[in-house]
């Protein structure tokens, strides 16, 4: 920036005339316009734009599509999004926190490949192959949306005016960072929501430069525009709603400079603009939105696992799906099989008994084992078998069992009842044995016999858990709770009991209630016979809800589960942490090839972005500080650069990470990409400020871009950034093997990654 001062002083008999003054800074401002317009050096050639936009989409589809097949195993919250395509595809109705938008389009491309939808992604690190999922089409959409991203944001900043460096820089910044290019090549929203974000920002930045052509083609059709890349945005994500705010300011800075006088319109024609943009940035975005939850209804016309969230008014709208078709209300006196979720396995018993003593010199009951066991065909084994039993006089055969009943099960293969008392099971000395109880011991210590069935609702508050439901075989998720101490029934794979227990899976009881390893469900009715009513399937009637009526439930419902997502997860970071990407999320990782995928930042770039965001706040508290002293450093020119241009994209930051600091719910690296992607706009269009000419009148320098010095800052910049990526590509890609220093080599910050031992 020139060191020339531009000083205004006219003085009269040794006093500041006024109205001399503000004459010559008239007369100034105005010559210095003229100044710019007649000396402005030429716009740069069009082929160096499209040279450069040309190398940076090869650049951004180098990064998305290399070892896109890597790994072939699901990954992350591939587990949920992944599912929902195949919920789609199967037209069985689930609920998710987030609009239908870009899960329809990955379940369009299942549906596009003839993909059935069987595989339902229930665990990471669960092959693709072995279950023919067509995962590389799906990740090939996401893979595509990340690379238009790129070239979007160069057009964005050439349709603002910028040089071939400027936008170059900005889609650099987004096409080499790890957590931009992570998020782009997985089965994940993100690439669909930043996408959105990219297609707004450039939408309005067209419409701003038909702005002097109100209502012209033009004008509409990039107002329009903007309003359906404003609707993508919020259909993807809620937290699409900052993109909102980013333009509702600017519209709402653009109306009230309308509304001056000094503009020439009436009011008439001012309402004529308000309404306009009324209907282009609500109205048909809402209207979009709505069309996807309508889709959403029209392809999910069955019972599935999402129905538990809905009312019984709205359920009755759904087909029963093939699980609700064999599932099968529970009676008392039932004899059922008791299937644990996680691990697949059968609730068991058998007449061998824990060793007095265990390996470690703990003392046992001595008691009858109970385990689990995952074996075929586990219906006809007595041992896998139970008669629940009821608690309350006048429970006859034929009364139907319910969620929060408290209840006792007795073991159909030696009689007896199952127990859990306070003693160390056999692995886990901090957890419960499980056993089995005769006849007067059974009596005697009968409350120690007494579970309680809860309701298992994903996400939900513990008064929704206590309602009663029906339970029923296959469909009802569920607590075994023990009424006496207020532990889960519970079991896991990972350490199997030794050959005294035939090596089948511990069964004990499990202090921390809440966790998702205490789920439960009751597999068959073993002892139905073909005079019992429910052995005969009979359909039920559906009904029909209006539209509205159906969306503003499930809106509901999203909103509510949304705000609940306040309880502390591994992976979940601060929005102070996110701005210099100090800490990141694994991913993926695979223990026998010892390879892995961790979600960060380029932490290049990501400090870069910060200290241009500096330097913005700095530059702009000279500025006002020096025309308080009635200096005049920046053309007009310049400062409306500075501010608006500049200015717009600092609000869209702004808009986009601060409010994060006003929620309670969980928050995560990923939260900071949109603003990440504005920040690269911003960053493009300041490194080409500050190595422009910006006096306010001629200095002797040339006016414009100093090209050596916007050539030098954006190579070495562009440099350490793409270092960084190259740095960190194994772990961006999980493809490669890295010895245990490489590993802690790149441990920086707060980053912590497998295998560094």
């Amino acid at each position: 920036m020139s060191q020339t001062l531009k000083k205004r002083s006219g003085v009269t008999n040794g006093k500041r005339s006024t109205t001399y003054n503000s004459q010559i800074e008239f007369d100034n401002e105005k010559k210095d316009e003229f100044d710019l317009d007649r000396l402005a050096p030429p716009k740069e050639p069009e082929y160096k734009y499209w040279i450069a936009l040309t190398l940076i989409t090869l650049l951004a589809i180098y990064t998305r599509f290399t070892k896109l097949g890597t790994p072939n195993k699901v990954v992350f919250d591939e587990v949920h999004f992944g599912k929902f395509a195949s919920y789609y595809l199967e037209g069985t109705y689930f609920f998710d926190l987030h609009p239908p938008f870009a899960k329809l389009l990955i379940a369009f491309v299942g549906w596009l490949v003839g993909y059935n939808g069987k595989f339902k992604f229930d665990a990471i690190g669960e092959s693709y192959i072995e279950n023919s999922v067509p995962y590389i089409a799906y990740r090939s959409l996401l893979a595509i949306q990340g690379t238009v991203t790129v070239p979007i944001m160069f057009l964005t900043m050439k349709t603002l005016g910028f040089g071939v460096a400027a936008c170059l820089f900005s889609s650099l910044i987004v096409c080499f960072d790890n957590a931009q290019v992570t998020d782009s090549r997985l089965i994940l929203l993100d690439a669909t929501l930043i996408l959105s974000v990219a297609l707004t920002m450039y939408s309005y930045a067209k419409f701003s430069t038909f702005r002097k052509e109100p209502f012209s083609r033009n004008w509409w059709t990039w107002l329009l525009a903007t309003g359906v890349s404003l609707s993508c945005v919020i259909s993807t994500k809620y937290v699409g709603v900052f993109t909102f705010l980013t333009i509702g300011i600017a519209v709402m800075h653009e109306l009230w400079i309308l509304l001056d006088y000094k503009k020439g319109l009436t009011l008439q024609e001012f309402a004529k603009h308000f309404f306009a943009r009324f209907w282009a940035l609500i109205i048909v975005p809402f209207c979009i939105y709505l069309y996807w939850f309508y889709l959403h209804f029209a392809i999910l016309t069955k019972s599935g696992p999402g129905d538990g969230f809905m009312s019984s008014e709205f359920q009755e709208t759904l087909l029963e799906s093939p699980l609700a078709a064999h599932s099968k209300q529970v009676q008392y006196y039932d004899q059922i099989t008791i299937k644990h979720k996680e691990t697949g396995a059968f609730l068991h018993s058998h007449e061998h008994v824990y060793p007095l003593r265990y390996e470690d010199g703990r003392v046992s009951s001595n008691g009858q084992q109970v385990t689990c066991v995952d074996q075929e065909n586990a219906a006809q084994d007595p041992n896998n078998q139970w008669e629940i039993i009821p608690t309350v006089e006048g429970a006859g055969k034929n009364t139907k069992v319910y969620t929060n009943d408290v209840v006792r099960f007795r073991h159909i293969g030696t009689g007896g009842y199952l127990l859990t008392h306070d003693v160390a099971s056999p692995l886990k000395p901090t957890n419960e044995e499980f056993t089995i109880v005769y006849d007067d011991v059974a009596r005697d210590r009968y409350n120690e016999t007494l579970f309680r069935l809860r309701l298992q609702v994903p996400g939900s508050n513990p008064k929704k858990e206590k309602q009663r439901r029906e339970v029923k075989t296959l469909a009802t998720e569920m607590r075994i709770l023990h009424v006496d101490t207020m532990v889960a029934m519970w079991t896991h794979d990972d350490e199997l009991l030794p050959q005294w227990a035939y090596n089948q899976q511990e069964v004990s009881g499990n202090k921390k209630i809440p966790e998702k390893a205490n789920i439960w469900s009751i597999d068959q009715i073993t002892n139905l016979n073909s005079a019992d009513p429910r052995s005969h399937y009979v359909p039920k009637k559906v009904k029909t809800l209006p539209f509205l009526r159906k969306w503003w439930e499930l809106q509901m419902l999203m909103f509510h589960h949304n705000n609940q997502l306040s309880a502390d997860h591994p992976f979940a970071s601060q929005p102070n942490e996110w701005p210099l990407a100090l800490t990141g999320v694994s991913f993926y990782n695979d223990n026998v090839e010892k390879r892995q995928i961790f979600f960060i930042g380029n932490i290049f770039g990501f400090w870069l972005e910060v200290c241009f965001l500096s330097i913005y706040l700095g530059i702009l508290l000279a500025d006002q500080i020096t025309r308080r002293r009635n200096y005049y450093l920046l053309s007009n020119k310049a400062r409306s650069r500075l501010y608006n241009t500049l200015g717009f994209f600092f609000i869209g930051w702004c808009a986009h990470y601060f409010p994060f600091f006003l929620m309670n719910r969980q928050k995560f690296l990923h939260h900071y990409l949109p603003a990440h992607l504005v920040a690269a706009l911003f960053s493009g269009g300041l490194v080409e400020f500050i190595c422009s000419n910006n006096a306010a009148r001629p200095n002797g320098k040339p006016l414009g871009v100093n090209k050596t010095k916007i050539i030098a800052i954006v190579s070495v910049c562009s440099t350490a950034i793409i270092w960084f990526f190259f740095h960190f590509r194994a772990l961006t890609y999980g493809d490669a093997f890295l010895t245990p220093d490489e590993i802690r080599s790149r441990e920086w910050f707060d980053i912590k990654l497998h295998y560094g031992k």
